[in-house]
């Protein structure tokens, strides 16, 4: 039974059934559930207060650690021949990899994969690659890939900077009040382009042996293939042709020395940079940044005996997981990547929920959580500033130090934890949560949502450049966000008088999709999306019997799998057909329960299957299995980096979700029993 401090006041705890509807597992064994994932979960709290689950994300990663140190000629052999042991485990049947497990083989990720293996010294003849390279060609070759992989391949002498989207680092001169700036596109591109502008413009370029080399992966040969973008002949004049011309014409500056404006834009993209160093966990905190930002800093001259590359280096290294030894389910020694760190994103969840399973508001373990939380308050002007003016910084980064880009779904989620503890620095507290409430209402869109990182940037146009291809290029208000905004504001006493509220919720009810369900940005995926409006919606005291709120039910009950439990691809993002369609997951059957008893349903078939689902799938030791049995024990991907681009696997979203689910449902039954 669990191990935290019950009140020695309290009356004796009586089983208690439901009322209505049918209830396969009883509200005893539930409450021993809760208790095993309390333990559990406290087990894995870190010494110093938080918690910090892997974070895991596809092997292009481990593609590019591997480019990155054969580039600048630095790096530990070992982990980059385990690197190569992670890359192999990620293979495809058909030769190819996938950017989620069980996914279609992608061919950047295909291509770099391949590149790797050859880079430390595989044979072009190997079964791996022959049955790589298959693929590869069957599929369009290089000139299939994005133009990130495309820049990094030419550093390494494998395609022509002139075939690639130009990324000038004179984007960092247009003004803020320009149309075009690098403030009107995501946080996330920002910090990955002003390097890559600089990289871009230094051109770096490292020969390689012929046995080294990936020519035999372009379709008909290197020396015939086609490289340049091509025009939209279907639609002449459209903006995607408009900046191809631009493109181009930037392409013909560069190779007649036309850049009068070079040396300027290059010690501001520098100055840019080491700016965003202070503060934080290397450059935006996320792996494509600071990989970028490294290779940048070489290109500038710094050495690697320089202290800005060390740090740089060091911080990009702190990424990785090295098991030299293997691990219980890969014997095999690994080296992987994670695209960041989520302390912050993952102490607030699992002390809310452990606060909503019961564990009291003084309990020193959550004390000390929330003082962590709190001493990570972020209280400096960052990019958010430059179009959200004249606001006290507040809020909370994801990582563990990001001082330039705290986000507003963070920031939500940390205030729902802080109401969880009785904090003996109550007046302390209460500022904190003060200044983020004020900074949150702040980001507020202009249609009534919240998007993460900045305030309106939906600037649509942005999509079209060349070198978007990426499909992140904008930060637009989600229903996902807002709803769990919606439901922190609750907690925190705001109400449908508030016309800030009204605005929000008439947001999520128009983004409403026609069967019911909501798209989910930040989660896969209408699962993600639904629940989080439902709790937020109800949290407002929207009427469960609201027609919006009748149909996100109902489609949650028509997408339940026929085990109990409730799943969803990542292949929903492109087909959206194959919503709620998936093999059953803790984390996501957690959303579905949770959806439901947030739309009022306490007496369906479908609620008391998804808690047997969740007992039943609980281990002894009162965590879950998130993987796939027929995928060499992957682990699923529920979270989502950029849709149709870049997923996750959050490890600890197995652990807190079902707990959170297991305790709301308890806690209902019996407010519904003791109302018999």
């Amino acid at each position: 039974m669990s191990t935290f401090p019950r009140n020695p006041k309290a009356a004796p705890a009586k089983p208690v059934q439901p009322r209505y509807g049918r209830m396969d597992v009883g509200l005893s064994e539930v409450a021993l559930g809760i208790a095993h994932a309390t333990d559990w979960l406290l087990g894995l709290q870190h010494p110093d207060g938080y918690w910090c689950g892997e974070l895991e994300a596809d092997s292009m990663l481990e593609s590019d650690y591997i480019f990155m140190h054969t580039l600048l000629g630095t790096g530990d052999r070992g982990k980059m021949e385990r690197a190569v042991n992670e890359i192999l485990r990620h293979q495809n049947e058909d030769g190819g990899w996938s950017i989620y497990p069980g996914g279609p083989s992608n061919i950047s990720l295909g291509v770099k994969a391949y590149f790797a293996l050859k880079l430390m010294g595989w044979s072009a003849e190997h079964s791996v690659l022959v049955k790589a390279r298959t693929w590869i060609l069957a599929n369009g070759g290089v000139t299939e890939c994005n133009t990130f992989s495309k820049i990094y391949l030419c550093a390494l002498g494998q395609y022509d900077y002139d075939a690639v989207p130009a990324v000038p680092p004179e984007i960092v001169l247009f003004p803020n009040w320009f149309y075009f700036n690098i403030y009107e596109i995501s946080a996330w591109s920002r910090a990955i382009l002003v390097p890559l502008s600089i990289i871009y413009a230094k051109k770096p370029f490292k020969k390689l042996t012929p046995e080294q080399g990936i020519d035999e992966l372009f379709v008909g040969g290197r020396e015939n293939a086609d490289l340049h973008l091509r025009w939209d002949r279907k639609h002449p004049i459209s903006w995607r042709n408009f900046f191809l011309g631009v493109d181009r014409i930037t392409h013909w500056f560069e190779r007649i020395h036309i850049r009068p404006l070079r040396k300027i834009a290059l010690e501001k993209a520098e100055q840019w940079l080491l700016e965003r160093f202070e503060m934080s966990d290397g450059l935006g905190a996320i792996y494509p940044a600071m990989l970028n930002a490294i290779v940048a800093l070489a290109c500038l001259g710094y050495t690697p005996d320089d202290p800005q590359f060390i740090r740089a280096m060091d911080e990009f290294e702190k990424l990785g997981i090295d098991n030299p030894d293997g691990e219980l389910k890969y014997p095999t020694p690994t080296f992987r990547m994670q695209p960041c760190m989520s302390p912050v994103w993952d102490t607030a969840q699992a002390v809310y929920a452990l606060g909503e399973a019961g564990v009291p508001k003084d309990d020193p373990r959550l004390l000390k959580a929330v003082d962590w939380l709190l001493s990570k308050e972020v209280r400096h002007k960052g990019d958010w500033a430059v179009s959200v003016k004249n606001v006290t910084p507040g809020g909370w980064a994801f990582e563990f130090n990001n001082e330039f880009y705290p986000d507003v779904d963070d920031s939500a989620q940390v205030l729902l934890a802080l109401n969880q503890v009785r904090n003996p620095q109550e007046r302390y507290q209460h500022e904190v949560s003060q200044r983020a409430l004020d900074w949150i209402f702040a980001m507020q869109c202009r249609n009534g949502g919240w998007a993460s990182f900045d305030r309106d940037n939906t600037k649509m146009i942005f999509q079209y450049i060349p070198f978007a291809d990426h499909n992140a290029m904008l930060d637009p208000p989600t229903v996902d966000i807002t709803g769990r905004i919606l439901e922190m504001l609750a907690n925190y006493g705001f109400t449908r008088r508030d016309k800030r509220v009204e605005k929000a919720i008439q947001f999520v009810l128009d983004e409403q999709e026609p069967d019911g369900s909501w798209f989910g940005r930040w989660g896969v995926n209408y699962l993600y999306g639904t629940f989080l409006v439902l709790r937020g919606l109800e949290a407002m005291g929207v009427w469960s019997h609201e027609p919006a709120i009748v149909n996100a039910a109902e489609w949650i009950r028509m997408v339940q799998n026929a085990d109990g439990g409730w799943g969803e691809t990542c292949g929903s993002y492109d087909d959206p057909l194959q919503r709620g369609i998936g093999p059953s997951t803790p984390s996501q059957t957690a959303w579905a329960v949770l959806g439901l008893l947030a739309a009022g349903d306490t007496r369906s078939d479908s609620v008391a299957k998804g808690i047997r689902w969740l007992i039943s799938k609980q281990s002894p030791l009162g965590t879950w299995d998130e993987s796939a049995e027929e995928r060499n024990g992957e682990a699923i991907y529920t979270g989502t980096g950029f849709p149709r681009v870049f997923y996750l696997a959050y490890h600890l979203y197995r652990d807190y979700f079902p707990l959170l689910a297991l305790t709301t449902y308890k806690r209902m039954m019996e407010r519904e029993a003791a109302a018999a």
